[in-house]
């Protein structure tokens, strides 16, 4: 199967380090045009190099924005007011006991991580369904399924975009518009690798030491017993948002390593 997306553009959102810029890097692989956005122009531009070293001749370029807000949200659409593929992928974790989240907590966390998500959609789809073709994914996660103790207020903005992606998916019934909800587990993006280096440094072992009892402590239904590569998540994006995923919509897709102890 060769995936070619010649013509196409993509926006990825909080794509300068991690799951994000993968996905990046995949779509500019198959010959996408690719929209980065982060929150500072510094950051944009390190991701638009790398990638430019990475993929030689891709066509890559980016948006500062908070996309956690409002105002954020209409820079990137005023920038740019259309996309064949958007990946709303932006998005804040961190454990937290729940009897000590504010209600402030509460909100920032479902800002940047739901409405960023329904605020882009909303603009985008309209233009998608217009041309009749468009790709749309939310990145949930296994903890959308598997509410964590440690970080409730996550788990439900995860729940929220499946929801959102699943509904969304029914607005666009008929159309050559999919939508669908990508579940990644314990994935070495920035943030994961920076606390296995921190928990490796506090017990003195090695970081493949850390990772491993990270799996079994955390998450011990795993199957692949293992934290996944940014690349493998990306690499289920890049098919989702290709033409040979046109009739997978609406969708759940798991890419968690096997942690929810489901078949469906």
């Amino acid at each position: 199967m060769k995936i070619d997306l010649t013509g196409k553009t993509a926006i990825v959102t909080g794509s300068t380090a991690g799951i994000g810029l993968a996905i990046a890097e995949g779509l500019a692989g198959a010959g996408a045009a690719v929209t980065i956005t982060g929150r500072t122009q510094a950051r944009v531009d390190d991701a638009i190099a790398q990638l430019e070293r990475k993929r030689p001749g891709a066509t890559v370029d980016g948006v500062a924005a908070d996309l956690g807000t409002a105002e954020g949200c209409r820079t990137l659409i005023d920038r740019k007011p259309a996309c064949d593929i958007l990946i709303n992928n932006v998005g804040i974790f961190g454990p937290k006991d729940f009897f000590e989240i504010p209600d402030e907590e509460w909100q920032q966390f479902f800002d940047v991580n739901v409405m960023s998500a329904v605020r882009l959609s909303r603009h985008y789809a309209q233009g998608m369904k217009e041309r009749d073709w468009g790709r749309i994914q939310f990145l949930s996660s296994e903890s959308a399924l598997n509410i964590p103790a440690e970080m409730v207020h996550y788990g439900m903005t995860k729940s929220a975009v499946q929801s959102i992606s699943r509904g969304l998916a029914k607005v666009l019934a008929g159309t050559q518009v999919t939508v669908n909800a990508v579940l990644p587990g314990p994935t070495k993006s920035e943030g994961v690798g920076k606390m296995i280096a921190d928990i490796a440094r506090q017990q003195g072992i090695s970081e493949a030491e850390a990772e491993a009892n990270f799996v079994k402590e955390n998450r011990p239904s795993s199957i692949i017993q293992r934290v996944a590569e940014v690349e493998e998540v990306a690499n289920l994006s890049v098919y989702l948002a290709s033409p040979q995923a046109s009739a997978t919509t609406g969708a759940a897709m798991r890419v968690e390593g096997g942690i929810v102890d489901t078949m469906a």
